[in-house]
């Protein structure tokens, strides 16, 4: 069985790199051996790994497995609600990466990874042989916990938490919903892709129903008793959505210790642990995540779904040749978010170069900066840099923090968050 499909390569239209590779483990080009590096998933984190193991050590072959010719980022997803940005605009493709950098592209899915034999099966059969993986599948979300509500049901009460078709369904259902409607956001528990995300959503939807449904509202019921930057949002909600007043357009309720645990779909209803019972025109319900799939399949999550990790090198605490990162990674405290993949991303890459190198990697540190948009011209942020302490991730003291809370700032803190946005991109992907 061949452990490269050029047919499959040829479907990502990158045919000016595609060569027909052998079976072995690591691929020869003029006598030498070269080792192979796979990467599977193509988001942030992935994509960054690729590219960066090939800026590191232009020696080393690097295959990114991803099933979608095109990404839809989740960052800035949520400026399409408001209509601040068309839902096209979210995508990138793979072509720099391929023409750019010769990361090897392979347009399937992973089936099965066999950790003994470094060993990848695709969804077709094929395999493919590796010296490291590195393993950025994302999340995915644990259907169980509220009852009624499952991927099925999700068509027709969005989560929207996988950019693409599913925001602009949201955006549809907010669009037809009538005015003096209500939309419901169930918050997720924590942890979670992108914490200051459901909060963000609520500002650009009530941004956006200012405009076209006045009478309309956002009500945000949350299982957490607090949020990723509470106090800045809530001064943004006074200010723009009239928060805490009898006709405020958000309304935040903490439901800590009592959440949702079933949708009732006939009556657009969601009903808590205790009984309490909700109801909305747009119900948009975000589930409690997790570790992608293939994570889980391989053994590689822990009783909290999530894959623990060597912060050192990346490496699975369960297999020394399987590294994981991005959402689906456990890096407590740095929070999931595409920066933060982006940040790890690198990590990882200088050290699988040093590990195949037969070199120490270096002592890692890491950044996380999100930028949140509350209305066009009112943005915030939150900052850290975080490093080893005691073998444990730590932030660094004084490092980081958050935003100026005033008109001055949150207007410069707009145009960054989206100089921020195109910048990851281009980091990523270009």
């Amino acid at each position: 069985m061949a452990d490269w499909s050029r047919r499959r390569f040829l479907r990502t239209g990158a045919v000016a790199t595609a060569g027909s590779l052998s079976a072995c483990q690591t691929w020869t080009i003029g006598g030498a051996a070269r080792a192979h590096v796979v990467v599977v998933g193509g988001g942030f984190a992935g994509a960054t790994a690729a590219k960066f193991i090939r800026c590191y050590d232009p020696t080393i072959d690097v295959t990114l497995i991803e099933p979608k010719s095109a990404y839809i980022t989740c960052p800035a997803s949520n400026w399409t609600l408001a209509g601040l940005l068309k839902p096209a605009r979210l995508q990138v493709d793979y072509r720099a990466l391929v023409d750019d950098y010769q990361v090897r592209l392979i347009g399937d899915r992973v089936a099965a990874i066999d950790a003994d034999r470094r060993k990848l099966v695709l969804a077709d059969g094929d395999s493919l042989r590796y010296d490291r993986l590195v393993l950025a599948p994302g999340i995915d979300f644990d259907w169980q916990a509220i009852a009624g509500y499952d991927a099925e049901m999700a068509e027709r009460f969005p989560h929207a938490w996988q950019a693409g078709p599913q925001t602009e369904l949201l955006i549809r259902q907010i669009q037809a919903m009538p005015d003096g409607g209500r939309v419901l956001i169930c918050a997720p528990p924590d942890p979670y892709r992108c914490p200051p995300g459901p909060y963000e959503r609520a500002s650009l939807i009530a941004f956006w129903l200012k405009q076209y449904k006045p009478r309309a509202k956002v009500v945000i019921l949350d299982p957490k008793p607090s949020f990723s930057k509470q106090k800045l949002f809530e001064s943004g909600w006074r200010r723009h959505f009239g928060y805490g007043t009898p006709a405020a357009s958000i309304e935040w309720l903490s439901i800590a210790n009592n959440p949702v645990v079933r949708l009732e779909a006939a009556g657009r209803a969601v009903v808590t642990d205790f009984g309490d019972r909700f109801t909305g025109d747009v119900l948009n319900i975000i589930p409690p995540q997790r570790a992608g799939r293939i994570a889980a399949q391989a053994g590689l999550t822990d009783g909290g779904g999530w894959c623990p990790v060597d912060p050192w090198t990346s490496r699975s605490r369960f297999n020394e040749f399987i590294h994981v990162i991005g959402d689906a990674a456990d890096y407590a405290p740095i929070p999931k978010s595409a920066f933060a993949a982006n940040s790890e991303a690198k990590v990882c890459a200088r050290a699988v170069v040093d590990l195949l190198k037969g070199r120490p990697p270096p002592e890692p540190h890491w950044l996380n900066t999100c930028y949140s948009l509350i209305a066009p011209d009112h943005g915030i942020s939150v900052a850290m840099v975080y490093r080893l302490n005691a073998g444990r991730i730590a932030p660094v003291p004084g490092a980081g923090g958050v935003s100026a809370d005033s008109p001055a700032a949150a207007a410069l803190e707009a145009g960054y968050a989206v100089a921020a946005y195109r910048n990851l991109r281009k980091d990523s992907f270009e």
